[in-house]
């Protein structure tokens, strides 16, 4: 088995269009799913943080095409070493690619980030793994995810900027903010949406053993700095 192969807890998608959510899975991204557990992390990630994260994702990526060592790269600061849940998205002229990340903040920032870049390029199920043509025409693309917050009332929920977590317990479904955004949804749109991302009912989001979480991303990526051009 590839070491790149869904690990157990991944989430798994079929290719292309699912008739149930009508979201085309090629558009939403996958999770390594660690359980949830709320955290106290504050987000202050600085410009030289995302640029640091960033060329450590495309250096690991890189560096597994070429079949050497991924080679120590300097990140300073505190928050780099702190546990958060993160996802990496790759996209080729404005396409998916690959997106991968953990939700959960287990792992040290720039470790998750350098894992998920890695499962992103050659472990999303509904690609072929990135070869070595297609990465200098690969764009990438950070999300960093705030602790997630369980909610009691879902006009908490503000479409746009937050996140969606359905937890059944035995099933669990996550959307990015920025997915309700790109098809228009309203918030109980949103909800049904992610109860099915979860393999739930749509209105799974209403029962009482459902917990409902949110959270927050920082998203980031190489075109908004310049010097990270390729």
């Amino acid at each position: 088995m590839s070491r790149f192969s869904p690990q157990k807890g991944q989430t798994r998608v079929q290719r292309g269009f699912d008739k149930r959510s009508h979201v085309d899975l090629k558009v939403v991204c996958s999770i390594v799913n660690f359980g949830l557990t709320p955290t106290e992390v504050e987000m202050d990630l600085s410009d030289e943080n995302k640029k640091g994260l960033l060329r450590l994702a495309r250096v690991s990526i890189e560096s597994e095409l070429k079949g050497e060592p991924s080679p120590s790269l300097s990140l300073e600061g505190r928050v780099l070493r702190e546990p958060r849940g993160a996802f990496v998205t790759l996209k080729i002229d404005d396409e998916l690619r690959g997106c991968i990340g953990y939700v959960e903040p287990r792992l040290p920032l720039w470790q998750a980030i350098e894992e998920v870049a890695l499962k992103a390029a050659f472990g999303d199920p509904r690609f072929s793994p990135l070869s070595e043509d297609e990465l200098p025409r690969t764009e990438i693309e950070i999300s960093v995810l705030s602790p997630l917050k369980r909610i009691s009332d879902v006009s908490e929920i503000e479409v746009g900027k937050h996140g969606l977590v359905v937890d059944a317990g035995y099933a669990r479904g996550l959307l990015l903010p920025q997915v309700a955004v790109e098809y228009g949804w309203t918030r109980e749109q949103f909800l049904s949406h992610t109860s099915l991302k979860a393999g739930l009912l749509p209105d799974a989001w209403k029962w009482a053993s459902v917990s409902l979480f949110v959270f927050t991303t920082e998203v980031f990526s190489e075109s908004m700095y310049q010097e990270l051009h390729h």
